[in-house]
């Protein structure tokens, strides 16, 4: 698998996906009726952000991820990333190296530390990959998301040391 930079040409593959993934409601907090651009202009980050693909060895985009400060100012020194994995690849690897690639990404760029703001509990495979990259769980916001079939659940604030 190839991790490299995404191109606006990338789009196109990324969207089916994205959206399907976002109108399910289950792991983002975008609204679930994201129009395409909008949900283009918010993935596809500027430098000096980045957003990368994953690219199998067909040449097929099978995941992405975006990269970014988490704050500004005095804490502009702690990023935040976002992964999407095309769900006919999951359980691959794809999610686990997005995210090594993020976490390399951050510390080359001077990051000290990486936080997720909303980690939603009920994504268990999300979680138990953050924590086996060493993120911990800071907190958890009570009801903090509407899951569509389990309702109101937790958002945990989850954080690594660079």
């Amino acid at each position: 698998m190839l991790i490299r930079e995404a191109a606006t040409d990338d789009w196109p593959a990324i969207w089916p996906f994205f959206h399907s993934i976002v109108a399910a409601g289950e792991s983002f907090t975008y609204p679930t009726d994201l129009a395409e651009d909008q949900g283009r202009d918010w993935w596809l980050l500027p430098a000096p952000d980045r957003t990368v693909v994953a690219v199998d060895d067909s040449g097929a985009i099978v995941g992405t991820a975006k990269m970014n400060r988490n704050h500004l100012g005095n804490a502009s020194h702690i990023a935040s990333a976002s992964y999407m994995v095309d769900p006919a690849h999951a359980g691959r690897g794809v999610g686990r190296a997005l995210c090594e690639y993020t976490l390399e990404w951050a510390r080359a760029a001077g990051y000290r530390a990486m936080q997720f703001n909303a980690v939603v509990e009920t994504n268990v495979r999300a979680v138990k990959l953050y924590r086996a990259l060493g993120f911990e769980v800071l907190g958890t916001l009570p009801e903090g998301f509407r899951h569509p079939t389990k309702g109101y659940v937790g958002l945990h604030i989850m954080h690594r040391a660079i």
